[in-house]
């Protein structure tokens, strides 16, 4: 039958959860409580050997600057080799500083400070690249390495001129480097849908969201960073679409490949991405109809298993219905689930134990 799934409620009644457990068994979990246009995001951690997470810690300083209105504009997590966390998210219309121009909220990153006990205050890492709508994403490589990736425009003149930008830090987060574009410039980015990054062991760094071209084209692309220093651009997906589906996207390691998740025409889909050669595999769908499905997230355990999750029914200001599906070592199908409340601006997150069970956060 496969590993055994577990659903758990989000701690403390929060929603859009993002969880990581770390190579030393330690479990990190974020998540966004209050106000949905004007809120707080909160931090708890676990040892392996304990059943109850810490006393949650605020992680933005400025109270009220983040923002969950729209389900894909709230925090993402990193944590780096020696367990300490990263934060970054769109800043609500309350935040500070605010950048020139009509779409001027900040980029937001804090992380946890050295002692562990609370995270140093936020900044903005946006120097020039303003224009934020959709989410943006933090990832953490080997040798300090920090990564806030986000789309913006600051000309605020069409989502088909939208770029992805990408800020560095090489100092573990102390100070970062003004952004640089990471896309070519010629697909544009969808503006009101999220991106996702991920660093791999190797230090490689990929970027998955979804263009614009022509303002109809809302493929999925994937971004990787290469050894002569350009990037790499690969189209994953095609949908032919003049709407804007409000999507966001999921990575895992699993070992010598790399896991990425999307949705494209109501159905959430995988695909492997091979470290070492950059060969992507031919996406898998989830079974059963696309109906709805939205917002999946990924996880694989020591087994190689290989976890989906994603929610059903949701929308605008509205809830919906968590499910699920196993994927056997071998990529086949193998028990799946449905059920669970998904509240409105929530998705799901998901995790492998140590001992190769999954669990499902909602």
């Amino acid at each position: 039958d496969g590993a055994d799934v577990q659903l758990i409620r989000v701690p403390n009644g929060g929603i859009q959860p993002q969880v990581i457990r770390d190579p030393n068994g330690w479990l990190h979990l974020i998540y966004f409580k209050g106000e949905a246009g004007a809120g707080n995001v909160f931090y708890v951690r676990r040892q392996p050997d304990e059943k109850e997470s810490s006393t949650a810690l605020v992680v933005n300083s400025q109270p009220g600057s983040a923002i969950a209105t729209g389900t894909i504009r709230g925090a993402q997590l990193a944590v780096d080799k020696d367990g300490r966390a990263h934060v970054a998210w769109n800043g609500s219309n309350k935040a500070f500083p605010k950048g020139p121009g009509k779409y001027a909220n900040p980029m937001l990153y804090a992380r946890l400070n050295d002692a562990g006990t609370g995270f140093e205050p936020q900044r903005n890492v946006i120097d020039k690249a303003y224009g934020l709508d959709g989410g943006g994403s933090v990832t953490v490589g080997p040798a300090g390495n920090v990564y806030v990736a986000w789309h913006g425009n600051p000309k605020a003149d069409g989502e088909e001129h939208r770029r992805v930008y990408v800020a560095h830090s090489k100092d573990g987060g102390v100070t970062f480097s003004p952004e640089t574009p990471m896309d070519a410039g010629q697909s544009g980015t969808c503006g009101c849908c999220g991106l996702r990054a991920f660093v791999d062991n190797n230090g490689k760094l990929y970027v998955l969201y979804r263009t614009a071209r022509k303002l109809v084209d809302r493929d999925i692309c994937l971004l990787t960073t290469s050894a002569t220093g350009k990037p790499q651009e690969r189209l994953l997906d095609k949908w032919e679409t003049d709407q804007c589906p409000m999507s966001n996207e999921a990575f895992a390691d699993a070992g010598e490949s790399v896991l990425a998740a999307w949705e494209t025409k109501g159905q959430v889909w995988f695909a492997r991405i091979n470290k070492q050669t950059g060969d992507v595999s031919t996406p898998t769908a989830a079974p059963g109809p696309a109906a709805g499905r939205k917002h999946p997230a990924i996880a694989v355990n020591r087994s190689g298993e290989i976890l989906l999750a994603w929610d059903e029914g949701t929308g605008w200001q509205r809830g919906g219905t968590l499910a699920w599906q196993l994927f056997d070592t071998k990529g086949r199908p193998a028990k799946s689930g449905k059920g669970g409340e998904i509240p409105v601006w929530s998705f799901p997150a998901a995790y492998a134990d140590e001992e190769g069970a999954f669990v499902i956060l909602h």
